[in-house]
């Protein structure tokens, strides 16, 4: 997945932050209004009692403390994101270290004001936000900062210099990655899962268990039960309410992922045969055209229904056709956000971008957006290629920048997302808005190569197989981690772990035999870099409320997925007013500022998507859905 990077995020995020690629640095929310935590937080003994005129001067020292630090921490993370060296590394982990320093006394400075009566709005938000605003919390002993930071680098620079084979040819993971969408070997396919997987993943476990035994201290230390908990209570509820919520939204869409699962196994059974596919029970995770199996679009073509499944147009040949550049690109996508009313770019993100790889020095590909001054300074880091993946991702990607520049005169700790789960889903609610209608606006699609109705299958087809696949995938990175802090996953059972809450909720299994030797989770990039992911699984569902709010607004009366509200300025003025909040508020506020309700909900994505369940079912009639688990 995509990510945002903002200010606000290197300055008081921890380990995470000094580690190889700035894609680590989003791991804060400071939407958190009274999080509660699973046990007291612990005060620091004083000589006296603290006083709300102490409390409004620490809030105030702390923001503009942070402020500063922020800037040049910001740019170390950069320069070690974009060029990956022994030396990048060091500097990224003494800043790093002195943002984990920082942040472990003010957190524990804020415990102290725990239970002060009489405090205002805005100064308990904030000390709630500081005392949870960690991501892996060092303990205050002498050198645990450090050596969390140290692990942490260590571990994401893992995964940058991170290598995969084809016929035995070594090969980045980027380019890995992008093979995996194409390949239909599938002995090619178990060569590039395998290699990456177990070249990746293996050396990291040792430093993995460390860093969770380090952070988990630093959690207890806060108050916490352990660093999950403490990840769950930044979501304005109780941490086991929220786990609740998840599992809510997770059965309200369920049935859509299992009919599409039951659906894309009879094709792939159909396409490699029994002795690669089997009819029944779990998918073979590297057939599914993605290195963790988490989005299917790239195998579309071996499950498009024969007579239904052309869609009528292919963006990448369309972007070729019109000879767009990975710049234009990037302008394209800025041009979204510039008919809505915002305001273009600045210059400087033209020139201080990284927007395509290069060719002299080892940088993380993953795509990330940036805020390196809480202002102006906005910046992606992107390896872009023309093709119709990345065109979707420029979108996603800018709905983070222009977010980031929405809040930009919010007090520097409200310098975020309502939660981090609003700043995936502003993204991906403008890469939704990438339909054939808005295609036609920017002149890419002729009017007369609109696809027709009968095409609507194929087209919420391909959606699904991004959309719906992903979402079991992006509710079991954190189930998995919250275990592992917890300690339900045992530090000598963590490839076990992963392997059974992936054929849990996924319904997939690794096309090889795993031992207690490998760690393929350290294969997916934010588990060494320490990024949690519940966020992304809240994108998917935030996602299409935001998207069906804005086509209402819009005045869209056509089918929702081929809805488009480019151009549409009310929409605009409505989206900025909520971006504008940034966390100053809870975020069912934020919610409700756009789209009417406070609830999130599966609802809107079960409407998207109404057309395709009932086909899914119809083509599903007599086969064997489900798995075992």
């Amino acid at each position: 997945m995509k990510i945002q990077v903002s200010t606000l995020a290197v300055a008081v995020c921890l380990a995470g932050c000094a580690a190889a690629s700035a894609d680590t640095v989003d791991t804060v929310s400071t939407a958190a209004a009274a999080p509660a935590q699973e046990s007291a937080v612990t005060e620091p003994q004083s000589l006296a009692a603290p006083t709300l005129d102490e409390a409004r001067a620490f809030v105030a020292r702390v923001e503009k403390e942070l402020a500063e630090f922020s800037v040049v921490n910001a740019r170390a993370q950069w320069v070690n994101a974009t060029y990956i060296t022994d030396d990048t590394d060091a500097l990224a982990a003494y800043f790093g270290t002195i943002g984990t320093e920082m942040q472990v006394k003010y957190a524990n400075e804020a415990a102290r004001f725990a239970g002060l009566q009489g405090l205002d709005y805005d100064i308990a938000r904030k000390l709630n936000t500081l005392r949870s605003a960690l991501v892996l919390p060092a303990p205050t002993t002498p050198g645990a900062a450090a050596e969390l930071n140290t692990l942490s680098t260590r571990l994401s620079s893992t995964y940058g210099k991170g290598r995969g084979t084809l016929n035995g040819k070594e090969m980045t993971g980027n380019d890995l990655e992008e093979q995996m969408g194409t390949v239909r070997n599938p002995a090619q396919l178990q060569e590039m899962w395998t290699s990456w997987h177990s070249n990746v993943g293996r050396p990291m476990r040792a430093d993995y268990n460390r860093l969770t035994e380090i952070a988990n201290q630093g959690a207890k230390d806060l108050g916490y039960s352990d660093t999950g908990a403490m990840w769950r209570s930044r979501y304005d509820m109780k941490p086991d309410e929220f786990a609740a919520m998840t599992d809510r939204l997770w059965s309200e869409v369920k049935p859509l992922y299992d009919q599409l699962h039951c659906y894309t196994r009879t094709k792939l059974n159909e396409k490699y045969g029994d002795t690669v596919q089997a009819k029944t029970g779990p998918i073979r995770a590297d057939l599914l055209g993605n290195m963790w199996a988490q989005e299917w679009g790239n195998i579309y073509d071996v499950v498009a229904p024969k007579g239904a499944g052309d869609v009528g147009y292919d963006l990448t040949d369309l972007l070729v056709k019109a000879k767009y550049t990975p710049e234009k690109i990037v302008k394209t996508g800025e041009s979204f956000f510039t008919s809505l009313g915002f305001a273009p770019l600045p210059a400087s993100f033209w020139t201080r971008s990284m927007i395509t790889a290069p060719r002299d020095r080892d940088v993380i590909c993953h795509a990330s957006a940036w805020d390196l001054d809480n202002v102006e300074d906005l910046r992606i880091k992107m390896c872009t290629k023309v093709n119709g993946d990345d065109f979707v991702t420029v979108h996603h990607e800018l709905g983070h920048n222009f977010y980031q520049r929405a809040y930009n005169k919010q007090p520097f700790l409200y310098l975020d997302s309502a939660n981090d789960g609003f700043h995936e889903a502003i993204g991906d609610t403008i890469a939704l808005s990438v339909t054939p209608e808005y295609l036609v606006q920017i002149g890419l699609l002729p009017r007369n190569k609109v696809p027709s109705a009968d095409k609507d299958t194929g087209l919420l087809l391909r959606q699904a197989m991004d959309k719906v696949a992903f979402l079991p995938f992006g509710l079991m990175v954190d189930k998995y981690r919250w275990k592992v802090f917890s300690g339900e996953i045992a530090p000598t059972a963590l490839e076990q772990g992963w392997n059974d809450l992936r054929l849990q909720y996924q319904g997939v299994v690794p096309p090889v035999a795993r031992t207690e030797a490998d760690f393929d989770p350290g294969a997916k990039y934010h588990v060494p870099a320490s990024v949690p992911y519940t966020r992304y699984f809240l994108a998917r569902i935030l996602q299409f409320q935001f998207y069906q709010a804005a086509c209402k607004q819009a005045g869209w009366t056509g089918p929702l997925h081929r809805c488009s509200f480019y151009g549409n300025k009310e929409v605009g003025q409505k989206l900025n007013a909520m971006l504008a909040m940034g966390a100053s508020r809870p975020w069912p506020q934020a919610l409700e500022a756009f789209t009417g309700t406070r609830e999130m909900s599966g609802r809107p994505m079960l409407d998207y998507f109404r057309p395709l369940m009932g086909w899914l079912e119809q083509q599903n009639t007599g086969k064997q859905c489900g798995w075992s688990a």
